[in-house]
Protein backbone atom coordinates (compact mmCIF):
# COMPACT_ATOMS: atom_id res chain seq x y z
CA UNK A 1 0.00 0.00 0.00
CA UNK A 2 1.53 3.52 -0.55
CA UNK A 3 2.40 4.96 1.99
CA UNK A 4 0.62 8.40 3.90
CA UNK A 5 1.25 11.29 3.90
CA UNK A 6 -0.76 14.98 4.12
CA UNK A 7 -1.00 15.50 0.59
CA UNK A 8 -2.47 11.82 0.13
CA UNK A 9 -4.45 11.12 3.09
CA UNK A 10 -7.94 12.48 2.31
CA UNK A 11 -9.98 9.20 1.13
CA UNK A 12 -12.49 9.80 -2.19
CA UNK A 13 -14.74 6.77 -2.89
CA UNK A 14 -15.49 7.72 -6.11
CA UNK A 15 -18.94 5.43 -6.29
CA UNK A 16 -20.00 7.87 -2.69
CA UNK A 17 -18.85 10.59 -3.27
CA UNK A 18 -18.90 11.21 -7.29
CA UNK A 19 -21.46 9.33 -8.47
CA UNK A 20 -24.31 8.75 -5.77
CA UNK A 21 -23.63 12.72 -4.59
CA UNK A 22 -24.52 13.29 -8.61
CA UNK A 23 -27.48 11.38 -8.88
CA UNK A 24 -28.64 12.97 -5.42
CA UNK A 25 -28.21 16.64 -7.14
CA UNK A 26 -29.86 15.80 -10.25
CA UNK A 27 -32.83 14.19 -8.44
CA UNK A 28 -33.27 17.48 -6.62
CA UNK A 29 -32.84 19.27 -9.25
CA UNK A 30 -35.26 17.38 -11.56
CA UNK A 31 -37.60 18.02 -8.37
CA UNK A 32 -37.35 21.53 -8.04
CA UNK A 33 -38.09 22.10 -11.94
CA UNK A 34 -40.98 19.71 -12.11
CA UNK A 35 -42.56 21.45 -8.97
CA UNK A 36 -42.25 24.62 -10.80
CA UNK A 37 -44.24 23.37 -13.84
CA UNK A 38 -46.84 22.79 -11.47
CA UNK A 39 -47.85 21.53 -7.87
CA UNK A 40 -49.44 18.01 -8.44
CA UNK A 41 -48.95 15.35 -6.16
CA UNK A 42 -46.39 13.27 -8.10
CA UNK A 43 -44.39 16.67 -8.40
CA UNK A 44 -44.48 17.12 -4.43
CA UNK A 45 -43.71 13.50 -3.77
CA UNK A 46 -40.64 13.63 -6.29
CA UNK A 47 -39.92 16.83 -4.23
CA UNK A 48 -39.85 15.30 -1.17
CA UNK A 49 -37.99 12.35 -2.47
CA UNK A 50 -34.94 14.53 -3.59
CA UNK A 51 -35.09 16.00 -0.20
CA UNK A 52 -35.17 13.18 1.52
CA UNK A 53 -32.57 11.90 -0.65
CA UNK A 54 -29.87 15.15 0.46
CA UNK A 55 -30.60 14.40 4.04
CA UNK A 56 -29.76 10.33 3.48
CA UNK A 57 -26.94 11.23 1.23
CA UNK A 58 -25.46 13.42 4.43
CA UNK A 59 -26.14 11.06 7.35
CA UNK A 60 -25.07 8.27 5.58
CA UNK A 61 -21.30 9.66 5.89
CA UNK A 62 -21.64 11.83 9.18
CA UNK A 63 -23.10 8.89 11.18
CA UNK A 64 -20.42 6.57 10.23
CA UNK A 65 -18.03 9.35 10.70
CA UNK A 66 -18.67 9.95 14.18
CA UNK A 67 -18.92 6.68 15.29
CA UNK A 68 -15.25 6.63 14.30
CA UNK A 69 -13.99 9.18 15.24
CA UNK A 70 -15.20 8.15 18.87
CA UNK A 71 -13.18 4.67 18.31
CA UNK A 72 -10.33 7.10 17.20
CA UNK A 73 -10.82 9.04 20.35
CA UNK A 74 -10.72 5.58 22.55
CA UNK A 75 -7.51 4.33 20.80
CA UNK A 76 -5.29 6.99 20.88
CA UNK A 77 -6.09 7.79 24.56
CA UNK A 78 -5.42 4.77 25.10
CA UNK A 79 -1.81 5.66 22.73
CA UNK A 80 -1.98 8.82 25.25
CA UNK A 81 -1.96 6.54 28.69
CA UNK A 82 0.62 4.11 27.12
CA UNK A 83 3.35 6.88 26.34
CA UNK A 84 2.78 9.75 29.04
CA UNK A 85 1.00 7.26 31.90
CA UNK A 86 -2.02 9.94 31.90
CA UNK A 87 -4.71 10.44 29.67
CA UNK A 88 -5.71 13.37 27.38
CA UNK A 89 -6.06 16.62 28.06
CA UNK A 90 -9.31 17.80 28.42
CA UNK A 91 -8.19 20.88 26.12
CA UNK A 92 -8.24 18.39 23.54
CA UNK A 93 -10.54 18.62 20.84
CA UNK A 94 -12.03 15.66 18.66
CA UNK A 95 -10.69 17.09 15.47
CA UNK A 96 -7.24 18.26 17.00
CA UNK A 97 -7.12 14.21 18.45
CA UNK A 98 -8.08 12.83 14.94
CA UNK A 99 -4.69 14.35 13.48
CA UNK A 100 -2.47 13.24 16.02
CA UNK A 101 -3.45 9.88 15.26
CA UNK A 102 -0.77 10.20 11.90
CA UNK A 103 1.56 11.33 14.03
CA UNK A 104 4.94 8.42 15.19
CA UNK A 105 4.59 7.51 19.03
CA UNK A 106 7.91 9.52 18.74
CA UNK A 107 6.88 12.91 18.24
CA UNK A 108 3.04 12.71 19.73
CA UNK A 109 4.24 13.57 22.82
CA UNK A 110 5.50 16.76 22.12
CA UNK A 111 2.78 17.67 19.50
CA UNK A 112 -0.11 16.89 21.14
CA UNK A 113 1.32 19.62 23.68
CA UNK A 114 2.16 22.50 21.32
CA UNK A 115 -1.59 21.17 19.78
CA UNK A 116 -2.69 22.26 23.26
CA UNK A 117 -0.77 25.65 24.22
CA UNK A 118 -1.21 26.76 20.46
CA UNK A 119 -4.60 25.64 19.50
CA UNK A 120 -3.64 24.07 16.94
CA UNK A 121 -6.07 23.28 14.00
CA UNK A 122 -6.16 19.88 12.55
CA UNK A 123 -4.53 21.26 9.62
CA UNK A 124 -1.54 22.22 11.25
CA UNK A 125 -1.02 19.60 13.69
CA UNK A 126 -1.11 17.15 10.14
CA UNK A 127 1.16 19.56 8.45
CA UNK A 128 3.45 19.91 11.97
CA UNK A 129 4.18 15.64 11.28
CA UNK A 130 7.45 14.71 10.58
CA UNK A 131 7.19 10.99 10.74
CA UNK A 132 3.45 10.00 9.23
CA UNK A 133 1.61 7.03 10.73
CA UNK A 134 -0.38 5.69 8.52
CA UNK A 135 -4.02 4.62 8.98
CA UNK A 136 -5.41 2.42 6.37
CA UNK A 137 -8.67 1.45 7.97
CA UNK A 138 -10.77 4.51 8.44
CA UNK A 139 -14.11 4.98 6.44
Amino acid sequence: MQEQNFKNHPRLVPEFHIIMFGIVLTVVILSVINLFHGITLSSSMFFLIGISSVIGFAKIRTFPVKVQDRAIRAEENLRCFTLTGKMFDKRLTINQIVALRFASDEEFVALMERAISENMSNKQIKLAIRNWRSDHHRA
